[in-house]
């Protein structure tokens, strides 16, 4: 299970993806059946939270004093607190105080893709109970992806406190999770720990991108429950949001925002059932359906990665 955590794409990825982006005029927008179109003001409003992605894929070194180039410069007033991993035993991640947003913001590092497609794609992909001393509360029959769980508690306890701390000496009034693949089932995970060891009266928001299924359908139900203000944003026909598969038990939380191409998005309703053609489920009905090119972005122009850390 280890074999996901390794080093992200290669220097190819982005030659790439940059052949593939060409400007063009955005999709009009228009009305349709069982889902609700994003405006243009709510797709601009996505930007922050994909550069906030983006900069998870920037080594430490970069993160910790907010210069790891465009990501950093489009969330220019971010104040980080703490960063850490290597970028492959632990992903990269970091934590910090947004003052326009008076929130504390977590973020997590993704994965190479095409090995994330392969893992999850395997057959044999245990899950398991969520550590109880780090989700009090949590129901018996909630199970997730043990990959995943795992290498979320590697970060749970310092992350906690330097939230706590933030939260304390800034005042801070929300705290907001992100991440992009792997970084995005952190960043899910994260959402849920924060909303059951924090108190009530701090908001917790969630934003993630291309994010893999990360447990069964009661653990989504249970999500669904505990944190309503999640929006995980999928481009085109990008494949890793539909493994593991739900015939192996998965079940994604509500909350997919799902682009269609260059200016058009919608948000789909239910958990993992949306039937509306525009949704992730009928537009990428199997893996062979999908294109993994998409999985980088472009995310309203933006792509997400260790080659677009600059």
């Amino acid at each position: 299970m280890r074999s996901f955590l390794s080093t992200a794409a290669s220097a190819a990825w982005a030659g790439s993806l940059l052949a593939l982006h060409a400007a063009g005029s955005p999709a009009p927008i228009h009305a349709r059946d069982g889902v609700t179109t994003l405006s243009s003001s709510e797709l601009a409003g996505l930007a922050p939270y994909t550069q906030f992605a983006r900069a998870a894929y920037c080594d430490p070194s970069k993160t910790s004093n907010w210069s790891c180039g465009e990501a950093c410069s489009a969330n220019s007033g971010f104040q980080p607190a703490l960063t850490g991993g290597d970028g492959d035993g632990t992903q990269y991640y970091y934590v910090g105080y947004w003052p326009s947003q008076n929130a504390v913001v977590v973020a997590h590092q993704g994965t190479d893709p095409t090995q994330l497609l392969s893992d999850e794609t395997d057959i044999d992909i245990p899950m398991t109970s969520l550590d109880g001393s780090l989700f009090p509360g949590v129901p018996s029959g909630v199970l997730v992806h043990e990959g995943f769980a795992n290498e979320q508690a590697l970060t749970a306890s310092s992350i906690l406190a330097t939230t706590k701390s933030l939260i304390s000496s800034k005042g801070a009034t929300s705290v907001i999770t992100v991440g992009h693949s792997l970084g995005g089932a952190l960043a899910e995970l994260d959402a849920l720990f924060f909303t059951l060891n924090l108190p009530s009266s701090i908001h917790v928001k969630s934003v993630t991108y291309g994010t893999p299924r990360v447990g069964n359908p009661t653990y989504a139900s249970f999500f669904d429950g505990k944190v309503p203000d999640f929006q995980r944003v999928n481009n085109m026909k990008d494949p890793i949001p539909i493994v593991p598969g739900r015939f192996l038990g998965f079940q994604h939380p509500h909350g997919e925002v799902h682009i269609v191409s260059a200016g058009d998005a919608v948000a789909c309703p239910g958990d993992d059932d949306a039937t509306d053609a525009q949704c992730t489920i009928q537009t990428v009905p199997n893996i062979a359906d999908g294109n993994i090119l998409d999985h980088l972005g472009p995310y309203e122009g933006i792509y997400i990665g260790t080659v677009f850390c600059y």
